[in-house]
C-alpha cells in the first residue's frame, strides 16, 4: 500500500477484491443517472488493474479501474469522502499504471459527473465524440475546438500552485470568461494568500475588455493579479497566446485569437520553461497597466 494523507492506496489485479469492489460500486453508483453496468462485475474486471483507497482502519473509500483496452472507468468515492483528494489520488495512480505499461494515452467515458473531474486531470473531449474523454501520456495533446480549449485551460489552472502567466491579446473572449475557467481562477486566487497571476495584454483598447469577468475578479483581488501592456512593436506583432503554470504545465495557441490550433501538456516542463522565459523577457520591457481599476466594472 502507498500512504497518502488520511488514506492508503492499494493496487489489485484480477478478482481478488471483487466482493469489496461490488459493494463499493453499489454504494457509489446507485441511482443519480449512473448506468447499471457500473455496479456490475464484468469480464474486463478480471484483466484490469484496480486501485483502491482505504482509511487507516482498512475501510474501502473509493476505487477505479484501468482496463486492458486502455480505459479508465468505475472511478468512484463514498459521498462522505468526496472533496478530500481520494478520487484524484486514485486517478493519478491509474495514470501511473498506464505509463508503466508504456501506453501512449488512455480514455474515459463522460458518464454522470465524470467529465468535470477528469478535466481537472487533463482529460480532453474527443473531437466528434464529446462523450469520450482522452488523456495523452507521452507528449502534448492537440486542442482542436473551443470545448477542448476550456477543458485545457481549467485543468492547467487547477494544477497550478503559486503562479500563472498569461500572454493574451484581449483576455480571450469565449475562453477566459467560460464558467469552468472562472471557477478555477477564483479557486486558485483565493485558496492561499501567496498566489500571483501575471497577465500580458496586447490590445488594451479592445472593447472586449469591458465585459471581461477576469477584470472584475482582478478588481476584487488586486494583490493577486498584475497586468502589463505590451509596448514594444515587435512584441505587439507576436501572433500567439499561451498560459503557463509554475511547474511544468502549459497551453499554447499558435494563433492567439483562435481556439482550434493549440496544444497542451501538463508534464511539458521543457516547453513550459521556454514559454516562461519568453514571458519574463516581454514582461520586463512592457508598461504596467492599471486602467482596469477605473473601468467601472
Amino acid at each position: 500500500m502507498n500512504r497518502l494523507g488520511p488514506f492508503l492506496l492499494e493496487h489489485s489485479e484480477g478478482g481478488l477484491r471483487a466482493t469489496e469492489l461490488l459493494a463499493l460500486r453499489a454504494a457509489v453508483f446507485a441511482g443519480q443517472g449512473h448506468p447499471p453496468s457500473l455496479r456490475e462485475w464484468d469480464a474486463l474486471d478480471l484483466l484490469s488493474l484496480h486501485v483502491l483507497a482505504r482509511d487507516h482502519d482498512g475501510r474501502l473509500l473509493g476505487a477505479g479501474r484501468l482496463s486492458p483496452d486502455q480505459r479508465v472507468s468505475h472511478l468512484g468515492v463514498l459521498p462522505d469522502w468526496r472533496g478530500q483528494g481520494v478520487g484524484m489520488a486514485v486517478l493519478g495512480a491509474l495514470l501511473d499504471g498506464a505509463r508503466q505499461r508504456g501506453w501512449p494515452g488512455v480514455r474515459a467515458q463522460a458518464v454522470h459527473g465524470m467529465a468535470p473531474f477528469c478535466a481537472c486531470a487533463g482529460f480532453l473531449p474527443t473531437t466528434g465524440e464529446p462523450e469520450v474523454l482522452q488523456r495523452r501520456l507521452d507528449g502534448p495533446m492537440a486542442v482542436e475546438d473551443a470545448n477542448a480549449a476550456v477543458h485545457a485551460t481549467a485543468a492547467l489552472i487547477g494544477q497550478a500552485r503559486r503562479e500563472l502567466r498569461l500572454y493574451t491579446r484581449a483576455l480571450d473572449p469565449g475562453l477566459l470568461d467560460a464558467a469552468t475557467v472562472q471557477t478555477a481562477l477564483r479557486r486558485f486566487a483565493t485558496l492561499r494568500h501567496d498566489k500571483q497571476v501575471r497577465i500580458l495584454l496586447q490590445d488594451t483598447a479592445s472593447p472586449q475588455l469591458l465585459d471581461a469577468p477576469l477584470l472584475r475578479l482582478a478588481q476584487r483581488l488586486p494583490t493577486v493579479f498584475q497586468f502589463r501592456a505590451v509596448s514594444d512593436p515587435v512584441d505587439a506583432s507576436y501572433p500567439s497566446a499561451y498560459l503557463v503554470g509554475d511547474a511544468q504545465a502549459y497551453y499554447f495557441r499558435s494563433t492567439g485569437n483562435r481556439h482550434d490550433d493549440g496544444e497542451t501538456w501538463l508534464e511539458g516542463a521543457a516547453r513550459a520553461r521556454q514559454l516562461r522565459a519568453h514571458f519574463e523577457q516581454i514582461w520586463e520591457r512592457s508598461r504596467p497597466w492599471s486602467e482596469h481599476r477605473a473601468l467601472g466594472l
